[in-house]
């Protein structure tokens, strides 16, 4: 399984960006697919995921109405839709993926890590 994240950028304030995270390798109807994000100096931490049979979807508080997670089958791959963005959005953002019908919210359930993509929102 290999995943490339890729859509971060300088916006500012109450704007929006779309991250997109494009899976390669195998078939995913079995796995559940998750960003993470790690502002400065700080841990990773759960922002959203999908799985990706049924579609379910799962947020973190902090980015619950501000951010969609959606996946495209036939392209394989997973968006993070980040509207109303704020200067405490900024942070690397990674996709994950684990082979399981579940949301985890720790790193530590997850076996596969694309690149992080740098999301820098300004005041």
């Amino acid at each position: 399984v290999q995943l490339q994240a890729s859509g971060g950028g300088l916006v500012q304030a109450r704007g929006s960006l779309r991250l997109s995270c494009a899976a390669s390798g195998r078939s995913f109807d079995t796995y559940t697919v998750a960003w993470f994000r790690q502002p400065p100096g700080k841990e990773r931490v759960f922002a959203a995921a999908i799985f990706w049979s049924g579609g379910s979807t799962s947020y973190a508080d902090s980015v619950q109405g501000r951010f969609t997670i959606s996946r495209d089958n036939a392209e394989k791959t997973v968006y993070l839709q980040m509207n109303s963005l704020k200067p405490e959005d900024t942070a690397v953002y990674y996709c994950a993926a684990r082979n399981y019908a579940a949301a985890g919210r720790y790193p530590s359930q997850y076996n596969y890590w694309g690149q992080g993509t740098q999301v820098t929102v300004s005041s």
